[in-house]
């Protein structure tokens, strides 16, 4: 890592020139197994989805929030730079979302992750995949992974309520 001034890293909103290092960073870490790929052009059409986070000016990591429905948002795409993980930009990431989340009175997030543990750590439960809202499943079929996705469900009540139609949370072994 460069950041050697303690100072913070800068978390601002994605703006025009990050979208393509952004996809650089996302399908970086889509090549290793750790996320899925995103094209250029989803990028630049939901760009105001993202936060990036910065290290003296370098993009380092990202995350969208995406609004799915009155009370219902998914985090995707987080990727942080394997040099800046494990440091808690990840962390800080998914809580920009989340306090975005519960400013605009989004009552539930979720998330599919390859991570679950991670996002367990930041507070989502799992759930059975199964029972999340059918609109959740348009992106679905244009993955490459469907019909065979592996990636695990994980919800997150904010203080601004929490929906009702989701079951508690499933106990899975590890």
């Amino acid at each position: 890592m460069t950041n050697t001034t303690n100072a913070p890293y800068a978390i601002r909103r994605a703006v025009i020139k990050d979208v393509v290092l952004m996809h650089r960073l996302i399908n970086h870490l889509a090549d290793q197994g750790d996320m899925l790929p995103r094209a250029l052009s989803e990028l630049y059409e939901n760009l105001r989805d993202y936060y990036v986070v910065e290290d003296e000016g370098r993009l380092v990591g990202c995350v969208a929030l995406h609004i799915c429905w009155e009370d219902l948002a998914e985090v995707r795409s987080l990727a942080v730079e394997e040099a800046y993980q494990g440091h808690g930009l990840g962390q800080v990431l998914v809580q920009q979302c989340l306090d975005e989340a519960q400013q605009l009175g989004l009552g539930l997030v979720f998330t599919l992750t390859l991570r679950p543990t991670f996002f367990e750590r930041c507070g989502f439960r799992r759930v059975d995949v199964t029972n999340l809202p059918r609109k959740v499943w348009g992106e679905c079929f244009r993955c490459p992974k469907y019909p065979n996705c592996d990636e695990v469900a994980l919800v997150y009540g904010t203080s601004a309520g929490q929906a009702t139609t989701l079951p508690a949370a499933i106990p899975v072994e590890e």
